[in-house]
């Protein structure tokens, strides 16, 4: 026998399923901390490497120019200052890393609740329903 309440909560259950589900499921498989530490370190070496990019950049773009002022430059304070701008990027673009998937974890977590929440009360309609049958 069909059941209103029923099929509406599996469809509800399955259109969470088959887009956001994925991706919360995936990312609830990880521990708070450790789901945070691997995308700082995702977006360390991501932002080392543009970071790379833009100073190669920035050099062969004027590189005649680049080539005669190096004569002229103090290397160990270009390097210096290099080194202070990486730490700075590095450092605010891991802050803000953290805290944007700090909030998709938790946002996960909360809709995967809700998604195991609703596993738990579908399982005891077809448990009413089998006793009603047995009857």
């Amino acid at each position: 026998m069909l059941n209103e309440s029923r099929i509406k909560l599996m469809t509800k259950m399955a259109a969470y399923e088959s887009n956001e589900g994925k991706k919360n499921m995936a990312i609830g498989t990880f521990f708070h901390g450790d789901y945070i530490s691997k995308e700082v370190i995702k977006s360390i070496i991501y932002g080392t490497v543009a970071y790379f990019v833009v100073v190669a950049l920035y050099v062969v773009y004027d590189f005649e120019k680049f080539m005669t002022d190096i004569y002229n430059m103090d290397l160990m304070q270009f390097g210096k200052v290099l080194l202070k701008r990486y730490l700075i990027l590095i450092v605010v673009y891991s802050v803000i890393t953290a805290i944007v998937y700090a909030v998709r974890h938790r946002k996960a977590r909360k809709n995967l609740r809700i998604y195991y929440n609703n596993l738990r009360r579908l399982n005891s309609m077809y448990r009413k329903e089998s006793r009603t049958d047995d009857i």
